[in-house]
């Protein structure tokens, strides 16, 4: 399960996707998320599954590699859509179970979820998949410098985020580690009671917290001894420009912009989430 989440990964290959500013990236990211929580139709949904595969296509990231990072997320999909089925009222009743009573409207709007949950894991993926860390670093610094005439600390700021980012992967396989060394031990974490397997989870989380400390405290010293003092006076090996495979990204997404709206004003079949 913890080999399958793709979040902080970076996928080496060479694509017109990885070849863009990370500057862009992480604005057109932010427009993907905004635009998602907009739609209100399955057309508009049929254009965001139809936009998002381009996009894989185009990243040259395989499509299984995508999808294992939703294997983790199944649960709360799952679990999300079960409650919006039974606890959305409506006037077209499924089925009763009890005193829980499933609706369409509610059905409807569980599939909406759990679209939008994936396509939210999907698009948050490519950007990590297709970036580097430093990359991302610069990108983040870059889009934060204007607020640095307020006193808000851009390279700091970016540089934390980046660093999280980059140890997700590195913290997913040391805690790997600690349940199959802890299983060769004897441990059982998949069977009992819900309380037993939360005191199993207790000889992982205290050696992954002090292996997370270490790995901090080694990282600080490690800048420390090359002198690192932050972004000041600070030159890079790449510059970020804008190249022509960013504006027809921007195009791209200005099209998406446009459909989503017209689906939104003009709602097809008159499928409208309620």
């Amino acid at each position: 399960m913890l080999k399958d989440i793709t979040l902080g990964q970076y996928y080496p290959v060479s694509s017109p996707v990885h070849k863009m500013d990370p500057r862009a990236k992480i604005i057109l990211s932010l427009v993907y998320i905004v635009l998602l929580f907009c739609v209100k139709n399955y057309v508009g949904y049929i254009v965001f599954a139809l936009f998002t595969a381009f996009m894989i296509i185009v990243s040259k990231v395989p499509f299984r590699f995508m999808i294992k990072g939703l294997k983790p997320l199944i649960f709360i999909m799952v679990f999300t859509a079960v409650l919006n089925v039974f606890m959305t009222p409506g006037k077209h009743i499924l089925f009763q179970i009890w005193k829980l009573t499933a609706t369409f409207e509610g059905l409807r709007l569980a599939i909406f979820m759990i679209l939008r949950l994936g396509f939210l894991i999907l698009g948050t993926s490519l950007l990590t998949l297709t970036t580097t860390p430093i990359m991302l670093t610069d990108g983040i610094e870059s889009l934060l410098s204007p607020f640095k005439r307020i006193g808000l600390p851009a390279h700091e700021l970016a540089m934390m985020m980046s660093i999280a980012i980059r140890f997700i992967p590195t913290l997913l396989e040391e805690t790997d580690k600690i349940m199959k060394a802890q299983s060769a031990r004897g441990s059982d974490f998949e069977t009992g009671s819900l309380i037993k397997r939360s005191k199993a989870l207790v000889p992982i989380l205290v050696p992954l917290f002090v292996s997370a400390f270490r790995r901090a405290d080694e990282l600080a010293v490690a800048m420390e001894c090359r002198c690192y003092n932050g972004g000041q006076n600070r030159t890079r090996l790449r510059e970020l420009k804008l190249h022509t495979v960013d504006h027809v990204a921007i195009i791209v997404i200005a099209l998406l912009i446009g459909i989503i709206i017209f689906t939104n004003i003009f709602p097809p079949f008159a499928f409208t989430m309620i």
